[in-house]
């Protein structure tokens, strides 16, 4: 532990993250919270706090419906939240208002750990997705504060790699699961693997996809802009591809130039998925041949420039709204083994999702939208832009698909409702079942 902390010191200020971001990982919590979490107990041992933690930018806003559940069916206890990513730390900061305090997640030390717990004793811990911290876990069972993993999830390309390394670590996995209290899955399937790997029967519970109940997020001040903007200049079509990750700009920006062959006027917006390829997915566009605008660079008080051909979204929280302002879209980390991104995001405005062969992190859904023809998979950038200027021309097409990409996300609904009824289940005390 010694040996790594100047480690994380010097990450912590190569990526820019506040200097209480590395006390708070080594479980030095803000002092607000340490006071509101001893007042709760000691007062009230019914009014302990609940710890919930989403590692980064997905995991938080699958939070957001689960925040806002606790504090309206608990209003006397307060909820924490931390992250582990310094854009997640942003997000939530954004858009989990009603939590109480947001924070870094500790590292998986025992000293951090129990620094942590000793400082907040909460009345439940709740791990967005599947964060495995084994030291966590232990502790916490040590100390009698349960842990539900909400919304959790075992990838086919996770499952794969335990079971190659079986052998090696299954004792271990199968020990860890044991100090859970609960695994409230996405999908069959994430029951079944985690069932596999060792968390006991009685603990895992199919109970859909939070992610399902988030809300139509805010266009946001830049959004606002932006459409009076590209309705001054007749910018039209407007594609948005979000969650991009490396390796993905140059198919994009290759599909980008088949629907630009076609109109001059057309707009797009590249949302990288992470900030250290904002620098670099600029200079791509512009290595290009491309008039590549940095939205940090925006003067809302200047119009856009007209040349611009692509507006490179570098900012953290903004992307989801900006869906709105779409003619078609394309979801990133899905043309490269990346596993796939939120595709619900473009389906609340009701467009469809556009996104590549690698989906394993939103496998279900992917299938469901596909199924529905509320979605199209392609395999690469001219495919992509083929597609996109079909969807450009064809309106009955682009709206039927729409239509029904908000019909298929309203439906599946509801797993914020269930969660939060186990929820309080393991809040009043009672067990899973043997």
């Amino acid at each position: 532990m010694l040996l790594l902390v100047p480690y994380y010191a010097l990450r912590t200020w190569t990526r820019g993250e506040p200097s209480r971001a590395l006390a708070e990982r080594l479980g030095s919590l803000p002092p607000e919270i340490a006071s509101r979490a001893a007042a709760s107990s000691d007062e009230n041992p019914a009014a302990r706090p609940v710890w919930i933690h989403a590692v980064s930018v997905g995991e938080v806003l699958a939070a957001r419906p689960l925040v806002e559940g606790l504090k309206q069916r608990f209003p006397g206890r307060a909820v924490f939240v931390s992250t582990t990513t310094e854009t997640g730390q942003r997000l939530a900061r954004e858009r989990l208002q009603s939590a109480d305090a947001i924070f870094y997640f500790p590292l998986d030390w025992i000293v951090p750990v129990r620094r942590a717990l000793r400082s907040m004793r909460p009345a439940l811990v709740i791990v967005m997705e599947t964060e495995i911290w084994p030291n966590f876990l232990r502790e916490a069972s040590h100390r009698g504060v349960p842990v539900v993993f909400a919304n959790a999830r075992i990838s086919e390309r996770s499952f794969a790699r335990y079971n190659r390394w079986k052998f090696l670590v299954g004792e271990f996995f199968a020990r860890v699961l044991r100090d859970g209290e609960r695994f409230l899955t996405q999908t069959p399937e994430d029951a079944a693997r985690l069932t596999e790997m060792g968390a006991p029967e009685g603990s895992v519970e199919v109970i859909g996809n939070l992610k399902y109940d988030g809300e139509q997020p805010n266009i946001g001040p830049f959004g606002v802009w932006l459409e009076d903007q590209i309705r001054r200049q007749e910018r039209w079509p407007v594609l948005v591809a979000g969650s991009v990750v490396a390796e993905e700009e140059e198919a994009v920006l290759a599909a980008y130039d088949i629907v630009q062959r076609q109109w001059r006027h057309a707009l797009l917006l590249l949302a990288p998925r992470k900030p250290d390829r904002f620098e670099t997915a600029a200079s791509i566009a512009t290595a290009d041949g491309w008039n590549a605008v940095r939205r940090s660079g925006i003067d809302f008080d200047a119009p856009l420039d007209e040349n611009a051909d692509v507006i490179v979204l570098d900012t953290i929280g903004e992307l989801a709204g900006l869906y709105l302002l779409a003619d078609a879209v394309f979801v990133g980390g899905s043309l490269v083994p990346a596993g796939g991104h939120n595709i619900l995001e473009p389906a609340w405005f009701a467009k469809p999702p556009v996104f590549g062969p690698s989906m394993e992190n939103f496998r279900d859904m992917a299938s469901q939208f596909l199924s529905a023809q509320a979605a199209v998979q392609v395999s690469s950038g001219p495919q992509l832009g083929a597609v996109w200027v079909q969807l450009i021309e064809n309106n009955t097409l682009r709206e039927r698909m729409g239509k029904a990409a908000l019909r298929l996300s309203e439906r599946n609904r509801g797993a914020t409702a269930r969660s939060l009824d186990r929820i309080a289940e393991v809040l009043a005390g009672r067990k899973r079942a043997a």
